[in-house]
C-alpha cells in the first residue's frame, strides 16, 4: 500500500467519529486494553509511551501514559515518529503499539530505536491483527488495508525519510507466530493469539455492526471457547518483548 502519509490523519478523524457513535466498539476495546495493561510491569522505572495513539483511547484506561502520533491533535501529548523517538536513552519503561505494528514498514529499525529509549527490562507491547482461517476474510476482504501475507518485509536497520503510509495486516502473524522472529537484544515474554469474533462482527470503525450490543456477552463466550484453536479462529494477537541489558547489544 503506497499512500501519502497524511492518509493516517484522515483515518484518525474518521475513527474518532465512529468511536463516539458506537458504544459497542468502546466496550470491545475496553477488554483489549485490559489485556494490554495486564502486561505492564510497574516495577520497571520510566514512563509508559503509546506509539501511534490515534484517537487516544488508551488514556481512558491508563491516564499516565504519554500519547503520541505523527500528527498533532488536542488529545495527544506530543508528535513523534516511532523510528526517531524524542526521549533520552534508557528512560522509558514501556512502548505500547495498538494496531500500529502492521504500519511499521521497517520493524527492525523501530526495535533498534526502542532498544535505545527503553530501560533494561523495558517492554514493547504489541496488539495487532492475527490472521487465521476465520479472520482472513474480515481482514483481507472487508478491510481497506492489505494483509500482504507474501510481500517482502523491509529488514533494514534504518528507514530514511521521506516515509510513506504503510500497512500489512499480516506482519505480526508472520513474524512472531509463523516465522518465530526475534530481534537481537530482545526476549520474547509472551505471544498470545485469541479469537475475536465480537470485534470482527462489530464492523470496527468503518462498517456497521452485524449484531446488537445485547449479544456481546454471548460472542465473548464464543471467543473464549474458540481461542484454543488460534490458527482456525484467531483474530487478535498480543506480543510482549523485553529489552535485554546493554551487554546484550541493540537489535541488529
Amino acid at each position: 500500500m503506497n499512500l501519502p502519509l497524511d492518509q493516517h490523519q484522515s483515518e484518525i478523524q474518521s475513527n474518532r467519529q465512529s468511536w463516539l457513535q458506537k458504544p459497542l466498539l468502546r466496550e470491545i476495546y475496553r477488554d483489549f486494553y485490559e489485556r494490554i495493561l495486564a502486561r505492564i510491569d510497574r516495577t520497571i522505572p520510566g514512563r509508559v509511551v503509546e506509539i501511534g495513539s490515534g484517537i487516544g483511547n488508551l488514556r481512558e484506561h491508563f491516564p499516565e501514559a504519554l500519547a503520541t502520533d505523527l500528527f498533532p491533535n488536542p488529545w495527544l501529548d506530543m508528535v513523534c515518529d516511532g523510528y526517531e523517538l524524542p526521549f533520552a536513552a534508557n528512560t522509558l519503561s514501556h512502548l505500547i503499539l495498538f494496531d500500529v505494528f502492521h504500519h511499521l514498514e521497517a520493524p527492525l529499525a523501530f526495535f533498534r530505536e526502542a532498544h535505545r529509549v527503553l530501560a533494561p527490562r523495558g517492554r514493547v507491547i504489541i496488539f495487532d491483527p492475527f490472521i487465521s482461517v476465520a479472520s482472513f476474510p474480515a481482514y483481507g476482504i472487508f478491510h481497506h488495508e492489505p494483509v500482504a501475507s507474501n510481500d517482502p518485509i523491509d529488514m533494514r536497520n534504518h528507514l530514511p525519510r521521506p516515509r510513506r503510509y504503510y500497512a500489512a495486516q499480516g506482519n505480526a502473524t508472520r513474524l512472531f507466530f509463523n516465522e518465530s522472529w526475534r530481534p537481537a537484544g530482545w526476549q520474547l515474554l509472551s505471544a498470545e493469539r485469541f479469537a475475536a469474533f465480537a470485534y470482527l462482527l462489530s464492523g470496527g470503525f468503518s462498517k456497521p455492526a452485524l449484531y446488537p450490543q445485547s449479544l456481546l456477552g454471548m460472542l465473548r463466550r464464543f471467543d473464549r471457547s474458540t481461542s484454543s484453536w488460534p490458527r482456525l479462529f484467531g483474530g487478535r494477537c498480543l506480543v510482549t518483548l523485553c529489552r535485554l541489558d546493554a551487554a546484550a547489544g541493540p537489535a541488529a
